[in-house]
């Protein structure tokens, strides 16, 4: 998360927030547990859930602050967005593709270029969703699976925003 959106109290006083750091460990916790040992960390998928609630609370008390004092850019709110997230994302994507080029076969590259595609525009969700099944390529072969939160995360970042306006402008 950006510097803005972790030092944001629902007050709209910007200061330290130890208990969503906290949450926040115990999330990569769950989620590197249950990756680590699937077999004792059961549950551990609860993290990535942990982290989407955190994220819609801090996201939505930013907007609401900045809404109430007037000065909520939407043009601003996804300038920091693309700043914090596409660096890595460019990153990932690109070294991906090198390795694909150099390691996979032609039909695993088909399967990567779609993820690469899919990856780019935050909806490797809806790919996975529309491509599970019997000739499926495995989860091994998928390098950007994780992905599909990421696209998750984005989604709420395009529409929420939109959302949360209206029922200000609305008073609900």
């Amino acid at each position: 998360m950006d510097s803005a959106v972790n030092q944001q109290s629902p007050r709209g006083a910007n200061h330290y927030r130890p208990d969503i750091d906290g949450l926040r460990a115990i999330a990569v916790l769950l989620v590197v547990g249950f990756h680590a040992f699937p077999e004792w960390v059961t549950g551990g998928f609860i993290g990535v859930d942990i982290f989407f609630v955190i994220s819609g609370f801090l996201i939505t008390n930013i907007i609401n602050t900045a809404q109430g004092s007037g000065k909520f850019r939407y043009a601003g709110f996804y300038a920091r967005r693309i700043r914090r997230i596409f660096p890595a994302l460019i990153v990932v994507l690109l070294a991906v593709t090198v390795f694909g080029y150099i390691a996979l076969l032609p039909d695993e590259q088909i399967y990567l270029g779609i993820q690469l595609v899919s990856g780019a525009a935050f909806i490797t969700n809806f790919t996975l969703l529309n491509s599970m099944g019997y000739f499926a390529p495995s989860i091994d072969s998928l390098p950007l699976m994780h992905l599909w939160s990421l696209g998750i995360e984005e989604q709420f970042y395009i529409f929420w925003p939109l959302l949360v306006w209206a029922t200000w402008k609305r008073k609900w």
